[in-house]
């Protein structure tokens, strides 16, 4: 029994037909048993060469490399290797409700290198009914929904790949949304600006407030929200197409409702203007405007780490924009420029909605942040440690 450290017995040469004078010399000084026994691994287990060189080495016999390799062309383990590819060259997809269990869909012959989005335009063929945007599909019916772009052979799943599907419900587009949110407000806002009929009383119908901040307060925010319909249509690029039908009414309430409300009590006949008059409303301005100029510029920085029709995600930093030096202590300027709109907003009008709507706005905003925060600094090993997601120093 050939013993590793220890040199085979040497046995005759054997000689063999068609053989060229080369290799029969060469094979004088093989011994039989080792060559025996080194293509037997070989052909048994291609990648074990660690095995095989050690034996190389405990002989002695580096001519031994010259027949292998003809062996190897003549033999074919290549082409077992090859075939075990090929044969790992598609997979099956098992997709089950997450809910019930119950078997949905089974697709055969699925490339490896397919993505999950690749896998959901092959689900809709069977079920048309749910359409690439409403489908969410997971690892586990409780775990997180995979990304279009994950890549089956990637994922931590064998030959036959179980899925569970979760509808998500009708989808509307991200850009759909925007545009009904924010031209709502901009409308109701306006109509208690003109003072329409039934709303102050007929006395008051298509009047006009005789306070100036009242018509500052009106082209303020009548800015904001033009800005944002422009940045929807013409500036941002959204990593996700389209979100829930049921979140439009919801977030439609919100906007519509807080703009109606503020509206309600700034162009009402007997406002009052703030207690500082005219200081308080210069400086209120300055901050608004500033903090429009802010959350404009980060969101054009943002834009541009993003190739238009692309999901790519990269470290944002500031650029030679002065507005944008506050990516240094913060994870999203967009948002603390946005909160300090409406404290401008709320300082200029002295009005307790305003104020309220401002609140609210800066605890979703900062939910928002740290989310964004956490998905950096898991994402990138070389976040910048010191930004905090929307308060310097502080939150």
């Amino acid at each position: 029994m050939l013993q590793r450290g220890h040199p085979a017995s040497v046995s005759p040469p054997v000689k063999r037909r068609g053989r060229a004078p080369g290799c029969a010399r060469a094979r004088t000084f093989l011994p039989v048993a080792v060559e025996d026994l080194a293509l037997a691994r070989v052909a048994e287990h291609v990648v074990g060469l660690g095995d095989l060189l050690e034996l190389l080495l405990s002989a002695g016999l580096l001519v031994l490399v010259r027949v292998v390799t003809q062996r190897l062309t003549a033999v074919g383990p290549l082409d077992l290797l090859v075939r075990r590819t090929a044969g790992q060259a598609q997979r099956l997809v098992e997709i089950l409700d997450a809910k019930t269990r119950e078997k949905l869909c089974f697709l055969d012959k699925v490339e490896p290198q397919a993505t999950i989005a690749e896998i959901k335009n092959l689900f809709t063929k069977t079920h048309p009914q749910w359409y690439p945007a409403r489908q969410s599909l997971r690892l586990d019916p409780k775990g997180k929904s995979l990304k279009d772009e994950d890549v089956l052979q990637k994922l931590p799943v064998g030959t036959t790949a179980t899925l569970y599907f979760r509808d998500l419900g009708a989808q509307i587009s991200w850009v759909t949304v925007f545009l009904t949110e924010y031209a709502g407000p901009l409308f109701i806002y306006l109509l208690f600006y003109f003072r329409v009929p039934f709303i102050y009383g007929h006395k008051y119908d298509f009047t006009s407030s005789r306070h100036t901040v009242v018509h500052l307060a009106c082209i303020c925010h009548s800015f904001h929200y033009i800005k944002r319909l422009l940045e929807t249509l013409f500036v941002h690029r959204f990593s996700h197409g389209t979100m829930p039908l049921r979140n439009i009414f919801k977030n439609c309430t919100y906007y519509w409702g807080f703009a109606a409300w503020m509206a309600y009590y700034i162009n009402h006949p007997l406002y009052t203007p703030p207690t500082y008059g005219a200081q308080q409303v210069k400086l209120a301005l300055a901050i608004f405007v500033i903090c429009q100029l802010g959350n404009f510029s980060i969101h054009m920085a943002l834009r541009d780490l993003r190739p238009a029709g692309s999901k790519t995600r990269k470290i944002p930093y500031p650029t030679k924009n002065p507005f944008t030096w506050l990516f240094l202590l913060v994870s999203c300027p967009n948002y603390t420029y946005e909160v300090g709109s409406w404290i401008g907003f709320a300082i200029m009008t002295q009005c307790l909605p305003v104020a309220l709507f401002s609140l609210v706005g800066f605890t979703q905003m900062t939910i928002w942040a740290k989310g964004k925060h956490r998905s950096y600094l898991k994402e990138f090993r070389d976040y910048p440690p010191l930004r905090m997601p929307i308060i310097p120093f502080l939150l």
